[in-house]
Order: structure tokens, then C-alpha cells, then sequence
């Protein structure tokens, strides 16, 4: 399925592309932007990690995912890996506040999510809809239990095709249905 949308991430020396997984939901592929000058912290999602470094120079990986809040105080109160830095973050007629730790490292081995509230218009709105849908959202750390009940509890809707087990390798993984079929992604 061919991305769309994204763009520059000056802040954090990033650049992006989307894919819609229906109203309100998008797959995002993020990298850091070869031609960005590098920012003055440690990337999000843990670019800049040594390891993270490796693990994608070996190709696109599902690293971690992104819960949408109205409020994101209330959000990031309840996730693992400490109260990341709110920033205020803007790219053309966007704007956004998102949970970063200082050390851009992930919490949970990615499973604990990053907190985003959007302040203007969702970027689904401008993509176009090729007909994919999340279908199921597998966590596995031996908190990713407490990590979706948290959730839960400051809004995270009980639809939401969200799996938590802890046992197993942790990472995430997420089960998309496309027009051609069923794709499993892992981390």
C-alpha cells in the first residue's frame, strides 16, 4: 500500500509518511531526515539509540504506537517511563502536543504508548482512504496489562482492539486488514 501525507519533523530532525487505517487512525513510518539539521536533544522513539540504529538499518520495524488523548496530562499520568517532556509541536496547518522523555527512549520495549493530543484537525482528514483497518493491536511485556488498563481508565475507548499479554518476546505487534488481505507486522 502506497504511504501518503508526513512530512518534516524540524524539532526532532525527523521526516514521516502515513497510511489511513480508517477515521482518527494511521500507521506512520518515521525516520530520521538525512538532510535535517540534527535537533538539540535525543530523537523520539529512540532514534538515536545505538541499538534502535541497528534494528532499523536492517529494515522498516513496528517499534512502538501512539494513543490519542484530550488530554494529555491525564494520558501520561498513567504510562510507564516516568512524566515525558509535553511539547508543542507545529508543521503547516497542524498542531500537536505529544509526551517525549528526555532521553527519546521508549518505555516498555515500545509497548507503553506516546501520548499525542491534537490541537487542529486528526491528519486522517487529508488522506486518503485505501481501505485498511487495525484489526488488532498485540502488546507483550510483563506490564502491558496495567499499562492498557491505565489507559482505560483516562479514556482509551473498551473498543479499541487492544491485546496485552505478558508473556512472550516483548515488542508490539498489529494485525491489518488491506484490500489484498491480512498483514502481520511485528516489531
Amino acid at each position: 500500500m502506497p504511504m501518503s501525507g508526513g512530512g518534516r519533523h524540524e524539532a526532532m530532525g525527523t521526516h514521516n509518511r502515513l497510511l489511513s487505517l480508517g477515521p482518527g487512525r494511521y500507521i506512520e513510518m518515521i525516520a530520521i531526515d538525512p538532510e535535517a539539521t540534527p535537533p538539540g536533544r535525543p530523537r523520539w522513539f529512540d532514534l538515536d539509540a545505538p541499538a534502535m540504529r541497528q534494528r532499523l538499518a536492517k529494515g522498516p520495524a513496528l517499534v512502538t504506537w501512539v494513543v490519542r488523548s484530550d488530554d494529555i496530562d491525564a494520558t501520561v499520568a498513567g504510562l510507564a517511563g516516568g512524566r515525558p517532556e509535553i511539547l508543542d509541536l507545529a508543521r503547516g496547518a497542524y498542531r500537536w502536543r505529544i509526551g517525549v522523555p528526555a532521553s527519546g527512549a521508549l518505555a516498555q520495549s515500545g509497548t507503553s504508548p506516546t501520548a499525542i493530543q491534537w490541537l487542529t484537525d486528526h491528519p486522517t482528514a487529508a488522506l486518503s482512504d485505501p481501505g485498511c483497518r487495525l484489526e488488532k493491536l498485540l502488546l507483550r511485556h510483563p506490564e502491558a496489562l496495567a499499562t492498557v488498563n491505565a489507559l482505560r481508565a483516562a479514556g482509551l475507548e473498551p473498543e479499541e482492539p487492544i491485546e496485552a499479554r505478558r508473556e512472550g518476546p516483548e515488542g508490539i505487534e498489529a494485525r491489518i486488514r488491506t484490500p489484498r488481505g491480512i498483514v502481520e507486522i511485528r516489531g
